[in-house]
């Protein structure tokens, strides 16, 4: 079984080199593929029933409970492109699924890949440059918890405001209305928030025992009368139990134990063990100091309620915006809150003023530089923006979670703005609660200065966060500016018979061409004269001087284009049904890293006219080297992105002379560049399995010599139409 995170390139390729290697060692194989067109060559219960081993070359997550009792080897994808042969040999004395000490998922991974643990197989095998364990298992857990985190906040904010009014002892909604139990139901979305995100951090991790662990862990975090704190640690505190519970529950898979015991180890014996061990451990060693930073913290803001307002107001706004709804969070809130008894509201009026101001900021921030933001950080974004409204700051944990170098430093900074600004203008609470729905109401004194901080802490939050991701990615990649694209095809009396040096980027001593002048004829310069360079004698000298730095499958292997008279694009100007063109064939890459060639290369597909947001499309392509590299070695490179800043299919390519670092396993620079785009919605059509035959093509060492020596763009289509 084969499959990539997106399912378009390393799937089908490490399929064809798996069944290439077991037709060469006489293996009967059958591979089946999970890519973005859905599984296809499904193994049936027949088929595994016979088979002897079981090899899965993934980087995503993949169902493993039909495998059970048959040997499994679990690696990364690029495993499968790299070293099929050898998977072949080694499946024969890996490990029986479903064996000692494991869960649902157990097949441990095979030297040479990289996962998130044991159970979760996602790497791309040795070489590749991926995201560290840990930023994937919080990964993995916020994106199971937002959604928790917009249906409890939209369904508490829909009941605040049709059903809610404001009342001495906070915003309120009438005891056995309707609205209340939609409240109820949307405080229940809250209260599963944090376990969900500690269980599956620790689910990432471990696989399936560390799941009931992880989850009790984070309840446990998040309920602080179970270690004498009057707030819970929140999602710092899920954060902390889900990776606690992750490692623990790696270690105990460790232990040997007796063949009879083996059975009931992941459903009885791990979870049991590791969910006390964590429980009691959070109760009693780190519950202890959240009690004591709660207490702590009460006492010195008790000591500054006759300082300076400002000050004040700045310091209970860093606290409000810390760890929403933690143990600081609540320390600044229940002290404003205890103060409105004995009349002092300007103390609730600054973190009123505060506490909007996290999710309005993230909200905001998504909207003014969207191609930062994932679309599902966008939705969640609007969603924050709502809940904002109504002072939910929970609705900015997401994003804090998922950022937390970016977000939570950027909020702290905002909600000091707001409290500040409400704690100098005098601006006064009468509720328990806080946001702009609370104004609205006419809980609020000041209200013109009340809605100033919060515009104003909003505001910095937003710019702010979105510097900081910008400053962020900017380390990652800089934009390269981007040469014009060749698109003149050569002169008609330009023939090349040469070895394969460079990448061809310069064959027989002939420079590329340069770009045709609008309005010039189609085949070479002015004049009809030869573009550049020569042929003849200088064909022979390059030759002979080839055997530079670089050279890959293809190198010291003649191939032969002759362009005869009239050489123009044909039928075969448009490949792989149209989605690659002339127009996004680039001979020469000017890139020499692999993120300016990304850049470089989106540039070029937006000429197509079918690119609505360049910037989105270079950040899906990052996100997805992120999870693991696509170099595919051989000096092949295959960077991939679903995402709908394209309309419609594009796949462009591009040669690099001296080769661009890619992370590739087998360590050789990538001189052929193909990249492939497919909008969100396009899993499923029939352009994905002509993107698949190319990733199959390019397992043929002849194909790849023929893209080498092709000396110029009708030359390259003539070849990629092998594929059609």
């Amino acid at each position: 079984m084969t499959a990539c995170p997106t399912g378009i390139a390393h799937t089908y390729m490490a399929a064809e080199k798996l069944v290439q290697a077991a037709d060469a060692l006489g293996v009967d194989m059958k591979v089946e593929t999970q890519g973005s067109i859905g599984a296809e060559n499904v193994l049936s219960d027949n088929d595994v029933r016979e088979a002897d081993g079981i090899i899965v070359a993934a980087d995503k997550d993949v169902d493993l409970s039909r495998f059970t009792g048959k040997r499994v080897l679990k690696v990364g994808v690029a495993e499968g492109i790299r070293h099929p042969e050898r998977l072949i040999e080694r499946v024969g004395g890996a490990p029986i699924h479903g064996g000692a000490g494991a869960g649902a998922d157990s097949t441990p991974a095979a030297p040479g890949a990289s996962g998130a643990g044991a159970g979760t197989g996602s790497g791309s095998g040795a070489g590749g440059r991926e995201r560290s364990v840990a930023y994937k298992a919080l990964m993995n857990g916020v994106s199971y918890m937002i959604p928790f985190v917009v249906v409890g906040g939209l369904l508490i904010a829909i009941s605040l405001a049709l059903g809610g009014h404001a009342t001495p002892e906070g915003y309120a909604i009438p005891e056995g209305s309707f609205w209340e139990s939609v409240f109820k139901i949307g405080e229940i979305g809250f209260q599963l928030m944090v376990p969900i995100l500690s269980g599956y951090i620790a689910y990432a991790i471990a696989d399936r025992p560390a799941l009931v662990p992880g989850m009790i862990g984070g309840w446990i975090a998040n309920t602080g009368a179970l270690y004498d704190s009057e707030a819970g640690a929140g999602f710092i505190g899920a954060i902390v139990t889900g990776f606690l519970a992750g490692y623990l529950v790696l270690w105990i898979k460790k232990v040997k134990v007796p063949r009879f015991a083996q059975p009931i180890m992941p459903i009885i014996v791990i979870p049991i063990v590791a969910t006390s061990a964590l429980g009691l451990f959070f109760i009693y060693v780190i519950g202890k100091p959240i009690a004591w930073v709660f207490e702590h913290l009460t006492s010195r803001l008790s000591e500054m309620t006759g300082t300076s307002a400002v000050l004040l107001g700045a310091i209970l706004g860093l606290m409000i915006a810390f760890d929403m709804g933690g143990p600081v969070n609540k320390t600044a809130f229940l002290f404003g809150a205890g103060l409105i008894a004995s009349g002092n509201q300007t103390v609730m009026g600054m973190c009123a003023a505060a506490i909007p101001v996290m999710p309005l900021g993230q909200g905001l921030a998504t909207l003014i530089r969207r191609r930062l933001y994932s679309e599902q950080e966008r939705e969640t974004g609007m969603a924050a923006l709502f809940m904002g409204f109504f002072g939910i700051s929970e609705g900015a944990i997401p994003f804090a979670a998922a950022r937390p170098a970016q977000v939570i430093p950027a909020n702290m900074l905002g909600g000091a703005v707001a409290g500040a600004l409400a704690g100098l203008a005098g601006v006064k609470d009468a509720v328990p609660h806080g946001g702009p729905i609370v104004a609205v109401l006419g809980a609020v004194g000041g209200v013109p200065v009340f809605f100033l901080a919060i515009l104003a802490g909003t505001l910095v939050t937003a710019l702010t966060t979105n510097a900081l991701i910008g400053i962020k990615e900017r380390g990652a990649g800089r934009t390269v500016p981007v040469p014009a694209q060749a698109g003149a095809p050569v002169d008609a009396r330009f023939a090349v018979h040469a070895q394969v040096v460079e990448g061809a980027a310069r064959v027989g001593g002939a420079a590329l061409v340069e770009p045709a002048p609008a309005g010039a004829p189609k085949g070479g310069a002015p004049g009809g004269g030869a573009p550049t360079g020569g042929t003849g004698t200088g064909d022979a000298e390059a030759a002979a001087g080839g055997g530079s730095e670089g050279q890959g499958a293809g190198a010291g292997t003649e191939a032969v284009w002759e362009a005869g008279p009239g050489t123009e694009p044909g039928p075969e100007s448009e490949v792989l049904s149209g989605h690659l063109t002339a127009r996004t064939v680039k001979i020469r890459l000017e890139a020499t890293s692999k993120d300016a060639a990304i850049r470089e290369m989106a540039a070029m597909l937006a000429t197509t006219g079918k690119v609505t947001d360049v910037e989105e499309l270079v950040r899906a392509a990052f996100a997805r080297e992120e999870q693991g590299t696509t170099g595919l070695g051989e000096e092949i490179a295959v960077p991939h992105a679903k995402t709908d800043a394209v309309t419609a299919p594009v796949v462009g390519f591009a040669r690099a002379p001296e080769g661009v670092e890619w992370g590739s396993p087998d360590g050789t620079k990538a001189r052929l560049i193909f990249m492939i785009t497919v909008p969100e919605a396009a899993a499923g059509d029939e352009h994905l399995r002509i993107l698949s035959l190319l990733s199959r093509k390019l397992t043929n060492a002849g194909f790849r010599e023929r893209l080498l020596a092709a000396p110029d763009e009708t030359s390259v289509l003539r070849v990629l139409a092998e594929i059609a």
